[in-house]
């Protein structure tokens, strides 16, 4: 695993590495731990650095995003301290951290729903996991088909390096089935960010998009999703994560490269603690430590 490297230095600096990215550098601070990968995580990673920061200035934390696949593979490299992953490791990644001498050590570091979102005036509210697969397959391709107005279904997706990209294609598209080979219709439109899932949405009535439930705002339109024909159609929350009745639901995760030591535990074990976990709640995603319900 990667040494935690020593900094000395003098001033505290928020510098924007771009879009959902931060180096944030505290009055003396002597350890610094690079942080890199999901961005359904990158919001959540931010203020978690932020808080640390506040109660441990002798720690420097730099968060980035770019995806879990992107984080992962900065794992392997040896470039990043922590990876995080809305996704579990791939075997052909887990593989390759081996052929490196490394092991990676996973911990579950909050719950998520992914949303499926309409625009407001789309007056579809509700689906099946099969509508949803029929609809992302391009077997479905207008909106009358699934009790909507006669326009033409507009699919929007995550790109390939993205975790939820890979979590909604083998949950939804091929329905949870390892025998499925579905792929995503060849016109979905594959955008870099959860923010430009959210702006196409909102600017195409003829859009769907998934998200993660913390990057929905309340202006967009929410569908409810059931298992099955005949079966209760439920929205995405934290109580429908936890009781299990939402179909499209998840674990995030943060990846280090063998069992952590030093500062690198010290804010794995932070991360999981109650203080931590109500961070997780004010963003909208759903806790995993108990008494973390904000």
């Amino acid at each position: 695993m990667r040494t935690v490297r020593a900094l000395v230095l003098i001033s505290l600096v928020l510098t924007g590495c771009g879009a959902g990215s931060a180096s944030i550098t505290p009055v003396g601070a002597t350890e610094y731990i690079e942080n890199r990968g999901s961005d359904t995580l990158v919001n959540l990673a931010l203020a978690w650095a932020e808080q640390y920061q506040q109660e441990h200035p002798e720690v420097r934390l730099s968060v980035s995003g770019g995806g879990s696949g992107v984080g992962l593979t900065a794992l392997i490299n040896g470039t990043v301290d922590i990876a995080n992953a809305s996704r579990q490791i791939k075997p052909e990644e887990a593989q390759q951290a081996q052929a490196e001498g490394l092991q990676p050590t996973e911990f579950v570091v909050a719950r998520d729903a992914i949303a499926v979102i309409v625009h407001p005036q789309n007056p579809v509210a509700q689906l099946t996991l099969q509508q949803l697969s029929d609809i992302y397959s391009g077997q479905i391709s207008n909106w009358s088909e699934v009790g909507g107005e006669d326009r033409p279904i507009v699919r929007l997706s995550r790109e390939t390096n993205s975790g939820t990209h890979v979590y909604f294609l083998e949950t939804v598209v091929r329905l949870g089935l390892k025998d499925n080979h579905t792929l995503f219709s060849t016109d979905t439109l594959l955008l870099p960010s959860s923010e430009g899932i959210v702006n196409e949405v909102r600017q195409n009535p003829n859009a769907i998009g998934y998200d993660g439930l913390g990057y929905v705002p309340p202006d967009l339109k929410t569908i409810a999703v059931a298992h099955g024909p005949g079966e209760a159609y439920v929205l995405p929350s934290a109580a429908t994560v936890n009781d299990l009745t939402y179909p499209v639901a998840r674990d995030l995760y943060m990846y280090t490269a063998g069992q952590p030591t030093g500062a690198i535990k010290a804010y794995l074990d932070w991360i999981l603690s109650p203080e931590a976990q109500l961070v997780v709640g004010r963003l909208g995603f759903v806790p995993v430590a108990r008494g973390a319900q904000p």
